[in-house]
């Protein structure tokens, strides 16, 4: 497991590029993953030794300029984040609900690091930027007090204009728990009951 990890969200693809290449030759990193994600925006992923990803995302952020529409730093990210940046998703049987939507990648991923480090809660899932307009949602699950506590620390992680909205919701519906578990894009729910 790597123990610090960064994200830097471009308004421009050949700049994002230019500063994905520049990072990876700065420092010694564990994984870089980097590409396009609607709308036309470019993000840069890196991981590894704490000195290493602080090297690397300043010359990022050098070379990133005006360019650079959000980042996170994160020292000590927590492995269930880690999972769910990964496409891992996890729906227990909780209590509540508890969901940040952000208006940029950087910010979900920072708020679901802080919400998951900030009470005891099952990271659900974490969606980020294609189909959803750029922004960014993180689900988090478990007893009530403790996904509002969740929620309260994400929330707080992050600036205002980085949050679009944050709801808990104290009972979720089974039926509305499934239909979150088989998928969250609206066009794929509405295909597989076609397909039944």
């Amino acid at each position: 497991m790597n123990p610090a990890l960064a994200l830097l969200e471009f308004d421009s693809i050949a700049v994002g590029i230019e500063a994905g290449d520049a990072m990876v030759k700065r420092a010694p990193l564990g994984l870089i993953y980097s590409g396009t994600v609607q709308p036309g925006k470019y993000l840069v992923l890196i991981a590894g030794d704490v000195a290493s990803v602080e090297e690397s995302l300043a010359a990022g952020l050098t070379l990133g300029g005006d360019a650079t529409l959000d980042t996170v730093f994160l020292p000590d990210v927590h492995p269930d984040v880690v999972a769910a940046l990964r496409g891992g998703r996890r729906f227990d049987e909780a209590e509540a609900l508890g969901v940040i939507e952000t208006r940029t990648v950087s910010a979900v991923v920072k708020a679901a690091d802080a919400a998951v480090k900030g009470a005891t809660v099952t990271m659900a899932q974490i969606e980020m930027a294609d189909g959803l307009g750029g922004k960014g949602y993180a689900l988090v699950g478990g007893v009530l007090s403790q996904v509002e506590a969740a929620v309260a620390a994400g929330v707080a992680a992050i600036t205002s204009q980085q949050l679009v909205a944050h709801v808990v919701v104290p009972q979720l519906h089974d039926e509305m728990r499934e239909d979150i578990v088989a998928g969250s894009f609206f066009s794929d729910r509405i295909h597989s009951q076609d397909e039944k």
